[in-house]
């Protein structure tokens, strides 16, 4: 029996008295208690559907027909067989309901890591007072939002050799081509890098596909010019595949880490890279950079591909730093029972890995991402400076390390030799101490020696895998702000993450406002990842289409034809067997290393 929370779920929540209990109202739904309650009583079938939230959220019907002074309604959060459900009525469409999260009992824990503390603007972009924003019509950064950019996106361009049937953004036929010059690009560049009092310092560069731009590497020269620590790449890889200079000149340009899409190991579910990822990847490899891998997750499509992409990934941990899980969002008119067929959320994602992974990966190794915020607290109270905060909402992400065991043949999450909880509670406590201490140079001295002498505390030293020091290198990390002091623990494990992204069907304002992953466009707004990309004709289709050129005017400026993006696949029946066999060796031997399979070879 899940129990759910009946108190304010949110600190700036009210509480109204219904028929379901008490109920916590959030503080954008500006209608009555009265009104709540008949809201409540209207849309949930007691005692089956336990009402515990009223939200915000959207009408999809009206998104896409660009009622968008009628789209915010509110909705209701309700628990029904352990899942967290959403319904709403529109006026004009009727009733939509949706699957919010697919375990109540984790969102309620997930709910006790939320960060209501968060790191807002100083200088937002929108100089609207914060009682009159009305979210989320009144894009870009504003009053009313609660995080600074953790990581910054730049699409550089909407053209793409593929089309992918889920893909957010996309040059469809006949649409206008976005491709900001590079003056601009340095513009949004720098208008991420000025936020206050914490710069955007990771920038993913996207699209489209950025490959297409042939002055991709002068692009990414623009971001390491102007201080840009982390640059990533969001690419399919094709073009890496096909070329492996590409590769070199990026890395030699300032490339970090490339964001590859993978959606499986096999050509039915992942028919956009199957064949070329093999190729790219050792292109990379070869050129000395990383990669993380980028599942998009569609229930009963690729779901059931989750362990063999962590297999998959173990065996390539020399080159494959990670995997980031993004389930689907469902964007546009869709029917209730595709939705129903296609939704899978975080939890349910979760739970999959557990099962693929036979219990190696359990759904207790995951933290939703402000879990880790006292470890910001603390390096602040070090340092005296302003830190990173990764202060999402709580159900916008979770995420665990895998330390890749090849002398044994195992994966062995970091909850199996660090106590998470306690060392995250510990840190908490230490910063406070700081924080309330008049005399500060002390207070830290005393810090870093319990840091030094406590922090074993948290190690279990006989789980923990060997030649690892991470006691050194934990209080290192911590107290001197350097994470190559983690370079030994990050050389063999595997960082698995989860980012869902909003869609119509289940969206939610407050989370809109502890959105960390933001675009910048060419008028000068740094907007929200979920108002950007779920409101296309309000933010994204809208703005980029002032800042575009029809495809002919782009043909005759370039001397190129749009019709020679498109990817055609050209590959022989040896080359697919070949492929085929290296995938099948990859998946039955995870954890050969690289040096191994050479010698096999």
């Amino acid at each position: 029996m899940t129990e759910i929370i009946r108190g304010k779920l949110y600190p700036k929540d009210r509480l109204v008295e219904t028929d379901a209990g008490v109920v916590s109202v959030s503080k954008n739904v500006d209608i009555s208690d009265s009104e709540v309650k008949k809201e409540v009583s209207s849309l949930t079938n007691l005692p089956e559907e336990k009402a515990f939230r009223i939200t915000v959220s959207l009408c999809p019907e009206c998104v896409e027909e660009e009622k968008f002074s009628d789209m915010r309604i509110p909705a209701v959060l309700y628990v029904e067989d352990n899942h967290v459900k959403m319904k709403k009525e529109c006026e004009e469409h009727g009733e939509i309901q949706s699957i919010y999260w697919e375990d109540a009992e984790k969102y309620f824990q997930a709910a006790k890591e939320a960060d209501w503390k968060g790191k807002k603007l100083k200088n937002p972009d929108v100089k609207i007072k914060e009682e009159d924003i009305n979210c989320p019509l009144n894009c870009g950064l504003c009053e009313k939002h609660k995080s600074h950019t953790n990581l910054g996106n730049i699409a550089v361009t909407n053209r793409c050799p593929l089309n992918c049937f889920y893909c957010f953004f996309f040059a469809k036929e006949g649409e206008p081509i976005y491709e900001p010059s590079q003056a601009q690009i340095r513009d949004m560049a720098k208008r991420m890098k000025q936020e206050e009092p914490v710069g955007c310092n990771a920038i993913q560069i996207t699209g489209g596909e950025p490959l297409v731009r042939d002055d991709i590497t002068e692009v990414v020269k623009i971001f390491r010019e102007e201080g840009y620590d982390h640059v990533q790449m969001n690419t399919e890889g094709i073009n890496i595949a096909e070329d492996p200079e590409i590769a070199k000149e990026l890395k030699e340009a300032g490339t970090n880490v490339y964001y590859l899409s993978f959606d499986g190991t096999n050509p039915q579910v992942n028919p956009k890279n199957y064949w070329e990822a093999p190729k790219a990847i050792q292109n990379i490899r070869e050129a000395g950079s990383v990669i993380v891998l980028v599942p998009t997750v569609i229930g009963n499509h690729n779901d059931d591909q989750l362990g063999d992409i962590i297999k998959f990934a173990s065996s390539n941990i020399d080159v494959i730093s990670g995997i980031n899980f993004q389930p689907v969002s469902l964007v546009g008119r869709m029917p209730k029972n595709q939705r129903e067929k296609q939704r899978i959320t975080i939890p349910g994602a979760i739970e999959k890995i557990e099962d693929q992974t036979n219990g190696q990966i359990k759904k207790e190794d995951f933290y939703p991402i402000p879990s880790i915020t006292n470890v910001s607290d603390l390096i602040e109270q070090f340092t005296g400076k302003d830190q990173y905060r990764l202060s999402p909402h709580f159900a916008c992400g979770a995420a665990t390390y895998v330390y890749i065991d090849q002398e044994n043949n195992e994966l062995i999450p970091i909850t199996r030799f660090i106590d998470v909880d306690g060392l995250m509670k510990y840190l908490g406590k230490i910063s406070e101490e700081i924080e309330t201490s008049r005399f500060k140079k002390i207070a830290k001295t005393k810090a870093g020696m319990k840091l030094l002498l406590g922090i074993s505390k948290f190690i279990d030293e006989e789980k923990k895998p060997k030649g690892l020091n991470l006691k050194k290198s934990l209080r290192k990390a911590i107290t001197a702000n350097d994470y190559e002091a983690l370079a030994d623990f990050h050389h063999k494990s595997l960082f698995i993450g989860f980012m869902h992204f909003q869609d119509p069907y289940n969206y939610d304002v407050d989370r809109v406002e502890r959105c960390v992953i933001h675009y910048t466009l060419p008028d000068g707004r740094v907007i929200p990842f979920c108002a950007f990309n779920v409101i296309p004709e309000l933010y994204r289709d809208k703005i980029q289409r002032e800042y575009s050129m029809p495809p002919e005017e782009w043909e005759k400026r370039t001397g190129k034809k749009l019709q020679d993006d498109n990817y055609i696949r050209d590959i022989s029946e040896e080359k697919k067997k070949e492929v085929n066999e290296y995938y099948k060796e990859h998946l039955e031997n995870p954890f050969m290393t690289q040096k191994e399979r050479k010698n096999n070879d």
